[in-house]
């Protein structure tokens, strides 16, 4: 019952982070470059406010959860769940490393105004986003993947990867 209910919060916390991501990547990153420079430099900075806190969150508990998924299990569902584990870290540490300090980089525009090469800076911001958007979604598929595992093995009542 353990394993069932961690891998079930593995599931809600790694596609949480995947939507959250994913979101990004397909509505608001596109409207960011329709809209004026101020207007972006301004939303972008309140909604990392919103997103700070939430975001860091729903990445730790997306990491537990696979990590604790793994330390639950054994043979393959392990590999899986610390790979799953490995690619959320990766998604944070992209975003401590290179979305964070693009951030406050653009929290300062938004009043002195963006440096002559802002264009490349928001351009690397992105690169840093559809990157750890990829890996929450690898992530996200491949808990995915051993919720469906069973089923698609054949054997709905194989827990052959649970650690007795």
């Amino acid at each position: 019952m353990r394993t069932r209910l961690t891998h079930a919060t593995a599931l809600l916390t790694t596609g949480l982070l995947a939507g959250a991501f994913g979101y990004g990547a397909a509505n608001l990153a596109p409207t960011f470059h329709r809209v004026p420079l101020q207007m972006r430099l301004e939303f972008h900075t309140e909604l990392m406010k919103a997103n700070s806190i939430s975001m860091h969150l729903t990445m730790a508990a997306a990491a537990v959860s696979c990590l604790g998924l793994a330390l639950l299990t054994t043979g393959r569902t392990r590999r899986l769940a610390g790979a799953a584990t490995a690619l959320v870290v990766g998604s944070f540490a992209i975003t401590r490393l290179g979305n964070v300090p693009i951030n406050h980089q653009i929290n300062r525009w938004v009043s002195a105004g963006p440096p002559a090469d802002y264009a490349a800076i928001l351009t690397r911001w992105d690169i840093f986003h559809g990157l750890r958007t990829g890996t929450a979604l690898l992530a996200f598929g491949l808990v995915i993947v051993l919720a469906l595992w069973p089923v698609v093995a054949g054997n709905a009542d194989d827990h052959s990867g649970v650690a007795q």
